[in-house]
């Protein structure tokens, strides 16, 4: 898992493998966006105002992450 944050945008990504991204974007919330592999597996997950994001403990609820 690497997590990175652009301070310029206030976007934080999530990435939870290294598994190439084949559809973009199921939104979770609205600051909250998933990518996804060609089998539907979870890549990554970019939380967008991640400062300012009170969605983060949401996610879990929201999606299901599986090991790589």
């Amino acid at each position: 898992m690497k997590i990175t944050y652009d301070k310029q945008t206030d976007a934080m990504y999530i990435r939870l493998n290294d598994k190439a991204v084949y559809h973009t974007t199921r939104k979770v919330t609205d600051d909250v966006l998933v990518d996804y592999t060609k089998d539907g597996k979870v890549v990554g997950v970019e939380v967008l105002a991640a400062s300012k994001n009170t969605a983060l403990p949401k996610i879990t609820d929201k999606i299901s992450v599986q090991a790589a």
